[in-house]
């Protein structure tokens, strides 16, 4: 009975370390705003940023898994010139009045070592959901040097074709199908 009672709580504290293994982090929507660069008439490269993202990162380093989830405001688009952020509001675009969001969550992360690198998963604009891998760059964990809270950054990437996702307006001359994407992402651990 004895080595019963010792196995039940062995599996119990096993079970309990591999819950404990797996964090999560909330991103911060002031240090966390996505980015996007688009050639214009094949002369320059124009920006542009979404001032609201939210989501959540689950993390376990020790399994080498993890997930990340980010809700992007269409709404919030931020051009260089406010008659622009209009038009790409508007139905051409972004069609923020149908598609108040675009998503991304991650099926999985890739790792390099203790390094996350990747995550792949799927991605949703203008109601159009594919697959899409993101690129995860300068990745670190450790306590914020002011607030003292634990915390996980990271820059993510990718380029997709925007007439993939229904978005063709101006292409090919006025603008290209090729935007770039980057999230700068700071997430607080729960």
């Amino acid at each position: 009975m004895v080595r019963f009672l010792a196995a039940i709580a062995l599996a119990l504290l096993v079970v309990a370390r591999a819950a404990a293994a797996e964090d999560i982090y909330d991103i911060d929507p002031v240090h966390s705003q996505p980015m996007f660069e688009v050639k214009h008439m094949g002369f320059s490269i124009q920006r542009g940023s979404f001032a609201k993202a939210t989501g959540k990162v689950t993390l376990d380093r020790v399994g080498k898994k993890g997930t990340i989830d980010v809700t992007i405001d269409t709404a919030s688009i931020k051009t260089i010139d406010p008659r622009l952020d209009v038009h790409v509001k508007g139905e051409d675009f972004f069609n923020v009045a149908k598609y108040p969001t675009m998503t991304f969550k991650s099926s999985h992360l890739i790792f390099d070592g203790d390094q996350v690198v990747a995550a792949v998963g799927e991605f949703t604009m203008l109601g159009v959901t594919r697959p899409l891998t993101l690129r995860v760059a300068n990745f670190v964990c450790g306590d914020h040097p002011v607030n003292r809270k634990a915390m996980c950054g990271a820059e993510v990437t990718t380029t997709i074709k925007r007439s993939e996702w229904g978005m063709s307006y101006g292409t090919p001359k006025a603008l290209g199908d090729d935007v770039r994407i980057s999230i700068p992402i700071e997430a607080y651990k729960e």
